[in-house]
This record gives C-alpha cells, structure tokens and sequence, in this order.
C-alpha cells in the first residue's frame, strides 16, 4: 500500500509541474524516477518513451503506466497514470472558463509566449540527455543520423521509425557477434 501511494504523490507531483506535455515532462520524469527514487535506469525511461510514443495515448500517461507496473504490477500501472492526470484534470477544470474570458488579454498572450519558450528549453535539455544516453558508438550513431534524415524527408509515422530502429539494433547486433 505504502508503494501505491508513493506511486501516485511522485506521479501527482510530476503531472502537477510539467507544462508542455510529455517531452518536456522527460527531464522531471529523469530526475524524480531515475535519481531520487531509483525506480528504473536512464536507458529504461528512453526506452519508456519510444514504446509510449509508438502506442495510442499521450506519451506522459504511457510512460507513467509502464513505470508504475514495474514498480507494483498492473494496480500500479493504474494508480500512477490517476496520479499523472490528475493534477491535470483539477486545474484544467478551475481554469478552463477563467482561460476562456482572459485569453485575448494582451498579458495573457505574452504569459503563455514565455511558457512556450520554456517548454522548448526543456524539451531540448531532454533530447541532449537522450542523446548522451543512446548515441554511444558509430553503429547507433549511423542509426540516429538515417532516422534523423528519414524524419526530416519524409512524412512517415513515428512508429515505423521505431521498428525500423529496432531492427536495425537487432541486426547491428546479430551481425556484431558474428564478426
């Protein structure tokens, strides 16, 4: 019980201060499950956000399901996903007509201009994070650089770059233990 409720106040605090959804969650998500509550490794989160960005959902709230079933199973995987929308669900409820009168307000816009700046330095401090963590020889490097460009060119699901790189892991690998 007491891991439950550990589950759902470190989600509850993360979805409470994460602005800009689930990207720019990752360096909060970092902090609070990979240093201080040593619930999985760096490889795993980015491995937790590969999979959440592939399967239906927003990728904050798949992340939150599979930690929370690592850490306590099936009921974990639930009480941490209550735990990350619910900030989210209570303050959208209180602000969801206040927004609506005050949006056109001058201040307004230029409060949520600087929040959009913030949001993208978060994001990218995540990305640099991940980087470090997943680029780590010339093989994954190669990998990263043809995903990058195949991203960039064509308009293909995220999904299909994922498995692409999977297989590409997985063949890097076979053949790396064959020389």
């Amino acid at each position: 019980m007491k891991i439950l409720i550990d589950l759902f106040l470190t989600f509850t605090k993360i979805g409470a201060v994460t602005f800009g959804g689930g990207y720019a969650m990752l360096p909060i998500l970092q902090r609070e499950i990979v240093e201080n509550k040593k619930w999985g490794t760096e490889e795993e989160l980015a491995d937790y956000y590969a999979i959440g960005q592939c399967t239906p959902g927003v990728i904050a709230v798949n992340v939150a399901t599979f930690i929370g079933r690592k850490i306590a199973g099936n009921l974990g995987g639930v009480i941490a996903t209550i735990g990350v929308v619910f900030p989210s669900v209570v303050i959208i409820s209180l602000l969801a007509g206040v927004i609506q009168a005050y949006s056109e307000l001058e201040w307004v816009k230029h409060a949520f201009a600087g929040i959009r700046v913030c949001v993208c330095v978060l994001i990218f401090n995540a990305v640099i994070k991940l980087f470090k963590k997943a680029i780590i020889d010339i093989k994954t490097l190669c990998i990263y650089i043809l995903i990058l460009s195949g991203s960039i060119m064509f308009n293909i699901s995220p999904v299909i770059f994922v498995i692409l790189a999977g297989i590409s892991g997985i063949i890097l690998k076979v053949m790396s233990e064959k020389s």
